[in-house]
Order: structure tokens, then C-alpha cells, then sequence
């Protein structure tokens, strides 16, 4: 039997937790190709929802895809060094 962290596979994150009401794996399945691939190489444990939120305020502000890509690389580097002060 393999034992796992207290983490689970989430690292070592010292932001909050929340449980999640709908499928991840389904919400990923959604997202556009580009933010799934933005997600694969992200440095935290992103939702599904979290981005999606994201990505549809950078569009909704008439970015494109890179500039939206570029907005979630913004909140992630703030949320890391706010996690870096927890």
C-alpha cells in the first residue's frame, strides 16, 4: 500500500483548500486547447474554474489567447509570492 503526504498531490502549497462541487476532470475537458495546455505547465494545482474565470475576463476585455495566457502567468506569480508570505 502506497502511503501518501498530507498533500495529497498538491506539493507544498500553504494556500487554502476548497472542495469542488462538479467533476475536475470534466471541467478540464471543457477548457480551451490553449488554457489546458497553459494548465499542464502551471506551477500551482489550478481549478478548472479558476481559470476558465480568468481567461473569460481577459476575453471579455479583448485580449487574445496570448495576452489572456499572459493574465493567468500574472495571477500565478502574485498568488505564489503571497503563498511564499503565508
Amino acid at each position: 500500500m502506497r502511503r501518501r503526504d498530507k498533500n495529497g498531490n498538491r506539493g507544498a502549497v500553504a494556500l487554502p483548500t476548497r472542495r469542488r462541487r462538479e467533476d475536475p476532470m470534466a471541467a478540464y475537458d471543457r477548457l480551451p486547447a490553449p488554457l489546458r495546455a497553459w494548465l499542464q505547465e502551471a506551477a500551482l494545482p489550478w481549478s478548472a474554474q479558476s481559470c476558465q474565470r480568468i481567461w473569460q475576463a481577459a476575453r471579455r476585455d479583448g485580449l487574445t489567447p496570448e495576452a489572456a495566457l499572459a493574465r493567468l502567468d500574472a495571477a500565478e506569480r502574485k498568488t505564489l509570492n503571497r503563498s511564499a508570505r503565508v
